[in-house]
């Protein structure tokens, strides 16, 4: 009998202990790194993430010696729930055009939380997250888009990728690690009525709870506990029951190919990642067009439907909504040049130059371009200035997608926009703990990541003043 592609899965992922790390690889996993710092500083400040520390505390009660984003040490379940719920708040944390998640977030929370104790090595630390990203990211594209028009893969394929990274931060051999994937599966939800019925403010439980349950699986699985051995493929599984209509041979494809942490996508704008493809090609027009605002008579945008289903709000009501607004964040562009970090955190909805060119705005779906979704993104953005001319752009990819990366020095550029608290000192600190990971002289070293790049006395002091 062959075996199963969960099976093969799993041995790809336990054999990343053994295999050797190139620098690419290595490159791109402190880059993963640096992001995860930037969602988490950028969100700390903000009372919703308050919100999750006291959820955390609550949940876990108890003294800790974890870190937490902007807040008092926690117990290391609890920091790691912590964690991931902020790091996501702002919806500047990477993504993935194919498995349609938010990958990092699910990946690095776990091990970061077990690293706190200073039992992991630099290079177990990679290893796990390296499983994490490749899990989550396959079997994200398994399930496909019908799933992710239903579900947050986050916080479904987003599970079983905490289940990876934990078992691997935990050591577990691969046929313990294969039933914590099974554990992680029986567990895997995250429903998108949330946007729905305007609960944008709790979407960040989806990777909290991944990461929760994913830990947890890891620990069932160590203590002898059986999962499921056909989690996505079996008759009762997670493609049957939960709308999975993508490739399944995405568990199992190209195994010895790169691996899928290469294939994620860094985020160039702090808003949902469903509308960055209009946004590239407004910017394009403003740089190559720079044309009176005034003069537009109006903004024509054709984009793939499956954007709106995740990214609807007309106009946002409330600070939480303007991320998922395609109006709103094409208008401050338009209007100021640039989004920012505090164009989400405090909007001036009511500003009339704004509401004016909002007005402006007409969108519609195309069918066509939704049949290139998920592996591209369509939109056109067209103005019609006054005069009759029309300036017209086209976006496929976006920017910070593999085929238009940043660079190194771009991630700490972009740390500092998107985290306007971070001091210098700690930016410095935080570029050279994630940069570390690259040289191979520091593997054996311990992943003991200190406080300060948590901003915990910063943050803290910030949001008192």
């Amino acid at each position: 009998m062959p075996a199963l592609p969960e099976s093969r899965l799993a041995r790809r992922v336990s054999s990343l202990r053994e295999a050797p790390l190139d620098v690419p690889t290595r490159e791109r996993l402190a880059q993963a790194l640096l992001d995860w710092f930037t969602a988490g500083w950028s969100a700390a400040p903000m009372p919703l993430a308050g919100c999750f520390r006291t959820l955390a505390a609550d949940c876990y009660p108890g003294t800790g010696e974890t870190p937490v984003f902007g807040g008092a040490m926690l117990p290391l379940p609890a920091a790691a729930f912590a964690n991931a719920a902020i790091a996501h708040i702002r919806e500047i944390d990477d993504a993935h055009r194919a498995a349609m998640l938010h990958p990092g977030v699910v990946a690095v929370s776990p091990v970061m939380a077990f690293a706190s104790g200073g039992q992991l090595t630099r290079r177990r630390m990679v290893d796990a997250i390296l499983a994490g990203y490749e899990v989550a990211l396959r079997v994200g594209e398994a399930l496909g888009t019908r799933h992710a028009a239903n579900f947050h893969a986050t916080a479904t394929a987003g599970t079983l990728g905490a289940a990876a990274a934990s078992s691997m931060a935990l050591g577990l051999p691969e046929a313990v690690l294969h039933h914590a994937l099974g554990l992680g599966a029986t567990q895997a939800q995250g429903l998108w009525q949330l946007m729905e019925d305007d609960a944008q403010e709790s979407k960040s439980l989806h990777p909290a709870f991944a990461v929760r349950n994913g830990m947890t699986a890891a620990l069932a699985a160590r203590a002898g506990l059986p999962g499921a051995r056909s989690f996505v493929t079996g008759k009762r599984a997670l493609y049957a029951n939960l709308a999975g209509d993508g490739p399944l041979d995405a568990l199992d494809a190209g195994l010895d190919g790169p691996l899928r942490l290469h294939t994620a996508t860094i985020k160039a704008w702090p808003c949902c990642a469903q509308l960055f493809t209009p946004l590239d090609a407004a910017q394009e027009l403003l740089a190559a067009h720079r044309p009176d605002i005034g003069a537009i008579r109006e903004i024509e945008v054709a984009i793939f439907p499956h954007a709106l289903k995740i990214a609807g709000v007309d106009w946002p009501a409330r600070p939480a909504e303007t991320c998922f607004s395609l109006r709103y964040v094409l208008a401050v562009l338009l209007l100021r040049g640039r989004l920012t970090i505090e164009d989400m955190e405090a909007p001036r909805l009511d500003d009339p130059a704004l509401r004016d060119l909002a007005d402006r705005i007409r969108i519609r779906t195309d069918e066509a371009f939704q049949r290139e979704f998920p592996h591209r993104r369509p939109s056109t953005v067209t103005l019609v200035m006054a005069d009759g001319n029309r300036l017209y752009a086209r976006r496929d990819l976006r920017r910070g997608d593999p085929e238009d990366p940043f660079d190194w020095n771009q991630m700490l550029a972009r740390m500092r926009a998107f985290a306007p608290a971070m001091s210098d000192e700690a930016a410095s600190s935080i570029a050279a703990w994630c940069e570390a990971f690259v040289d191979p002289a520091c593997d054996g070293e311990p992943a003991l990541p200190p406080p300060c790049l948590f901003g915990t006395a910063e943050l803290r002091a910030g949001v008192a003043a």
